[in-house]
């Protein structure tokens, strides 16, 4: 008859448990801070979203009249969707497109490769408060480079920052050109893919446009969804360059749906609202990110070959 062992009622045994409480101290420090920094702000948001709150008085629960209103009542809410949306759906796909075959050049047998690299990628570590200011002076309406070499063209100047028509679309030409990150992971894939493949389809007589075609791109599929959920987004909450370069501007055509939250929380001091802000973009974003991974299906593919 089978006797229980002393320590095992719990179904660890001692020395198991020790190591378990070692390991759990050893963690702690990231614990608490996972639960001061991450858990309590997140909770303390959705908390505040279902209150009328000014950081001045103690919080009043009003329940869902946040949500309703920024629906029905409030104008601007949807002006800053759209503005957002525009971006978004402009700046996400052309950004992955754009690094994509910049990473592809870079691949290739190219004189001062390594030079190059290097430069595609350094708009990814400057801060963004110089790119602000590069970017400022470059599209300058009256001293600006493009807008000089326009005049030298005896060609209209355009106003690339302060009409409403070319804002948004300078910002994106912006954020296309900032995509030192993605490179970066698209080489990396594009050296992962089998050199072999290439040799068969050279033996086949395939051309350079029908490798990329039919090799390049099916087998660097998952990297390129990684990418454009990732640039989704980033996008969704992009924030410091379109403040710095137009605040909002002009005629609210960059006021964005990060700007105007900020603007709810730390301006108008409606806390509440902008937390129903915030979990409104946090459903907005896992929506978009469901959609890309429902219908990644058809077009990813993942190299599953066993040995």
């Amino acid at each position: 008859m089978a006797t229980a062992q002393p320590g095992t009622k719990s179904g660890m045994t001692r020395s198991e448990r020790r190591r378990l409480i070692q390991g759990l101290l050893f963690i702690s420090p990231w614990l608490i801070g996972f639960l001061l920094f991450t858990i309590y702000p997140l909770a303390s948001s959705l908390y505040y979203s279902f209150t009328r709150y000014d950081l001045l008085r103690d919080p009043v629960f009003i329940g869902m009249r946040n949500y309703t209103s920024l629906v029905t009542t409030d104008s601007m809410f949807w002006v800053v969707i759209y503005n957002t949306l525009f971006y978004v759906l402009l700046a996400a796909p052309a950004g992955v497109v754009s690094a994509f075959l910049m990473a592809a050049l870079l691949n290739t047998k190219l004189m001062g490769r390594p030079f190059f690299r290097a430069v595609f990628f350094f708009p990814a570590i400057i801060p963004t408060i110089v790119t602000a200011v590069v970017w400022q002076f470059l599209l300058n309406v009256q001293f600006g480079l493009f807008n000089s070499i326009l005049q030298g063209l005896q060609l209209p100047t355009i106003p690339f920052l302060s009409n409403p028509a070319y804002a948004k679309p300078s910002l994106v030409m912006i954020y296309i050109w900032a995509q030192g990150n993605a490179i970066v992971i698209f080489l990396a894939a594009l050296q992962d893919v089998p050199r072999q493949l290439y040799e068969a389809a050279e033996v086949d007589g395939a051309r350079a446009w029908h490798k990329f075609r039919h090799i390049t791109i099916p087998l660097t599929t998952p990297v390129i969804l990684f990418n454009l959920i990732m640039g989704f987004i980033y996008a969704f909450q992009e924030f410091t360059l379109p403040w710095l370069l137009t605040g909002g501007g002009p005629a609210n055509a960059t006021e964005f749906y990060t700007i105007y939250l900020y603007r709810n929380a730390f301006q108008f001091l409606r806390m509440g609202k902008a937390s129903a802000l915030a979990w409104i973009l946090f459903i907005i974003i896992v929506v978009f990110t469901a959609v890309l991974f429902k219908t990644s299906a058809r077009w990813v593919f993942y190299n599953t070959e066993t040995e």
